[in-house]
């Protein structure tokens, strides 16, 4: 048993240092080195984590705050929209020992304060599950133009361009000329 074990392990060592040897590049198999699905699944398991593959480490901290902004809107909202809630059971019980914790406003107010808090409160579950897909996005785009190049032979060139009118002889016409630099 003892025997089995060193075996495997033994094994398992070199399959890990000498498979190098028996694989081919990624270059020769046509496998794109930097994958936009890779950085999607990173980003949707942890916020930022695409961006981090992507090398756009600027981004995580920018990722990082709108969730902790809408935490705390999340966090707030519902305290309020409990607390109203709370106050109009209170309200409508009919039971003498119970304390007005809102005694400047009526009913219908805070029937209107527990409605606004809870559509806050929905609005921030929508802006948090928006920005959660926007960063999953954000990282498969980045992912794609990852080895885009741009240098300097790129240029849009305008220029003014005074041409012969075909329809009237002797007439001239203007116009602008776009060239594309390749």
């Amino acid at each position: 048993m003892q025997l089995r074990k060193v075996n495997i392990w033994i094994l398992s060592g070199l399959l890990c240092c000498c498979g190098h040897l028996f694989s081919q590049k990624a270059d020769t198999l046509n496998i794109p080195i930097h994958s936009p699905k890779k950085a999607s699944i990173l980003s949707a398991v942890l916020p930022g984590a695409g961006q981090f593959y992507n090398k756009k480490y600027w981004k995580m901290p920018v990722i990082y705050t709108g969730f902790g902004t809408l935490g705390y809107f999340i966090y707030a909202n519902q305290s309020h929209y409990k607390d109203y809630k709370q106050a109009l059971k209170f309200r409508t019980d009919d039971d003498p020992a119970t304390v007005d914790i809102f005694p400047q406003y009526s009913a219908e107010g805070l029937l209107q304060a527990k409605n606004y808090y809870r559509r806050n409160l929905e609005l921030s579950y929508i802006f948090t599950a928006v920005l959660y897909a926007l960063n999953v996005v954000d990282a498969a785009v980045d992912a794609h133009f990852y080895e885009f190049d741009i240098n300097d032979n790129l240029s849009l060139k305008m220029q003014p361009v005074l041409f012969d009118n075909a329809l009237k002889p002797g007439s001239f016409g203007s116009g602008v000329r776009l060239t594309l630099k390749l």
